[in-house]
């Protein structure tokens, strides 16, 4: 091999999968090379995970070399360090949800069927990552282990976004190819977006969360951050886990920009980005229109009162909640908490009314028309801002209240990257309704490939 270190980038996998199956790469070089960004990332690299496998994953890689230099069959990307939230079940491990209530527990007996069709795929786990207690926080602050500081901005003290904060810095300082996250209400894609990377979630039920440990049990999704949709697409495809789907070529996608959803206020760097964006995209040829979108106001009011994920969080942890010694993080105890005072009828009235909306989403968007905003309409606070709790939670609703939309309507959403000159990065989210996702995907690469060659 000429110097494959020098030339390591984790920026999209089937490259990386095609190197290494001419020999141009071992997959040890890999898990070195994640292990040596880890590294020089300092605090900020250990801060992103609540555990490192890193002498297990380079057994399984040298495992793999060898294979390969046999002439084995190997999946289609055996090899390749990703990192994983630390809500799934890896066999053999504890997993902790990023808390220290569940370090005692028993080791899980097998993995998540996530971590499962990763492994059948050949991915190599290199570290549990970081992230809000029980994900509970579109912030990703975490008392117990730490937290990663935003990669854009380290030196201006910039949260990651949250809930899967180590998840994205993990990608973006460039410690692995890509990870396994959870949204519920946009964990997947605010870190993303704060952090200059994709961030996909998928229609809840597209993915299997067995083994997954719950925060609300109705709105958790399974999803990819990556450096690029191509990477998300194929990691979807796997934990997916059925036949991939190709949308019809004739389709085609309308973009719908809600001007109601903008008047929710958005800052002036992130609204000058998601405007020059939306430019670049009409110039090329796309279909953006804009429209008051009326239930997305009805949304915005039931996602305010978060009464699903309250009273969903609060039934599963309300033994622990009962003993005030348990190991909580304050702010994440106070917001399980309310769900007390919640009642079985409130609850299934907004499960009525959500099911509702969902279904007036479907039938009026169908699998291919697509809300287009910023994934969030701020630029990622510095964590002096978060020390007052009555901040903490007004950050917390102005970085969910966007992202959230989607995961109230049961639908598909995704955010990619934008910047405005040397300004912070920005995410562009495309949001469709139940089901769209391999729309949702096709049109975001396009819109990928339309705004890099801008530049």
């Amino acid at each position: 091999m000429n110097s494959p270190e020098a030339a390591i980038r984790f920026d999209d996998l089937r490259t990386l999968a095609g190197r290494l199956a001419a020999g141009d790469l071992s997959s040890r070089v890999l898990v070195d090379h994640a292990a040596r960004r880890i590294e020089a990332a300092g605090e900020d690299g250990q801060c992103s995970f609540t555990a490192l496998r890193l002498d297990k994953a380079r057994a399984e890689a040298e495992a793999i070399d060898e294979a390969r230099a046999a002439g084995a069959t190997l999946p289609p990307f055996a090899g390749i360090p990703v990192t994983v939230k630390d809500l799934f079940d890896l066999a053999g491990e504890v997993t902790r949800a990023g808390s220290l209530l569940l370090r005692g527990a028993p080791p899980a007996a097998k993995d998540a069927d996530a971590i499962a069709r990763l492994r059948r795929a050949g991915f190599i786990v290199i570290g549990r990552t970081n992230m809000t207690e029980f994900a509970y926080s579109g912030l990703g602050l975490n008392p117990h282990f730490g937290t990663p500081l935003n990669a854009w901005d380290r030196q201006g003290g910039r949260i990651p976004g949250g809930s899967s904060s180590g998840a994205a810095t993990s990608v973006a300082w460039g410690m692995a190819a890509a990870a396994i996250g959870t949204d519920t209400g946009g964990s997947c894609r605010i870190p993303a977006a704060f952090n200059g990377i994709v961030g996909f979630k998928p229609t809840a039920s597209r993915v299997s969360s067995v083994g997954c440990f719950p925060l609300s049990a109705t709105l958790d999704s399974v999803g990819p951050l990556a450096n690029t949709v191509a990477c998300c697409a194929a990691l979807d495809e796997i934990l997916h886990g059925g036949p991939p789907t190709t949308p019809t070529p004739a389709d085609t996608p309308t973009i719908i920009v809600p001007d109601n959803v903008l008047r929710w206020g958005v800052d002036d760097v992130v609204g000058a980005a998601f405007e020059q964006a939306l430019r670049a995209l009409r110039d090329a040829g796309f279909a953006i229109g804009h429209s008051r979108i009326g239930l997305l106001d009805d949304v915005d009011r039931m996602n305010a009162e978060s009464v699903i994920s309250i009273y969903e969080s609060y039934r599963h942890h309300a033994r622990h909640l009962a003993d005030p010694d348990s190991p909580y993080d304050p702010r994440v105890r106070a917001r399980m908490m309310a769900g007390a005072g919640v009642s079985e009828t409130r609850y299934d009235d907004i499960m009525n009314r959500r099911r509702a909306l969902a279904r007036q989403f479907r039938d009026e968007f169908g699998e291919n028309t697509f809300l287009a905003t910023p994934t969030v309409s701020i630029l990622p606070p510095r964590l002096s801002e978060l020390e007052r709790d009555e901040d903490y939670r007004r950050l917390n609703r102005t970085v969910l209240r966007t992202t959230a939309i989607a995961n109230c309507l049961d639908g598909a959403s995704i955010s990619l990257p934008i910047r405005l000159g040397q300004e912070a990065p920005v995410g562009f989210m495309l949001t469709g309704a139940h089901g769209s996702d391999s729309h949702l995907l096709a049109l975001a690469g396009r819109i990928e490939a339309r705004l890099r060659s801008r530049g």
